[in-house]
């Protein structure tokens, strides 16, 4: 491996990690975890056994990635946002069968201290904005923000914010072209 795995660090025998992957302070990895390569996890993250994390997803300081979420490729989650597993969790009910799966696909943002109620989709390339609380599925390239979150606009790939109307349109950043309608973004 050419990545880097500090010394706190506690990797369960059996985890899968990627080439290139750094794994940083007070992190935990449990054993069934699968991360790709050239990952980044920041310290105190910890990976559950059911967890799937594509190539290149960057995971930043204080998250909890739970049994059963799957992070595609090039996902960015900021730091302390709250994955949950269970909908209605009592500390006296076990529950354990009852996890929901959560999937962020590919490229998609979330933003610090969000939370992602479980059994969500987030759509590819979707912006999920700093606090915000997502209770249901998110559509590709949407801007979502707000408790509970609310789809506030469309986002290029490169992220930057496209403008607020309908039709084809250009990313002011990278010139990316997108046809946008009142519920949906896509590439041109």
């Amino acid at each position: 491996m050419t990545g880097a795995i500090h010394e706190t660090a506690i990797i369960d025998d059996g985890a899968q990690i990627g080439e290139g992957t750094r794994i940083w302070h007070w992190t935990h990895v449990c054993a069934g975890a699968r991360i790709g390569r050239d990952c980044s996890l920041g310290q105190n993250v910890f990976v559950g056994n059911r967890v799937t994390l594509g190539d290149n997803v960057k995971v930043q300081n204080n998250v909890s990635i739970y049994d059963d979420v799957v992070l595609e490729d090039d996902v960015f989650c900021g730091p302390s946002m709250v994955f949950t597993n269970v909908v209605n969790p009592r500390s006296h009910v076990p529950r354990k069968n009852e996890y929901l799966p959560t999937v962020v696909r590919r490229g998609a943002t979330i933003g610090a201290n969000a939370t992602i109620v479980c059994g969500r989709e987030i759509g590819e390339y979707a912006f999920i904005a700093a606090g915000a609380v997502v209770t249901r599925d998110v559509p590709p390239y949407a801007l979502v923000m707000g408790n509970p979150a609310q789809r506030r606009g469309w986002m290029c790939r490169c992220g930057v914010r496209l403008a607020d109307a309908t039709g084809e349109q250009a990313c002011q950043a990278c010139g990316a072209r997108y046809l946008v309608g009142d519920d949906v973004c896509r590439p041109v």
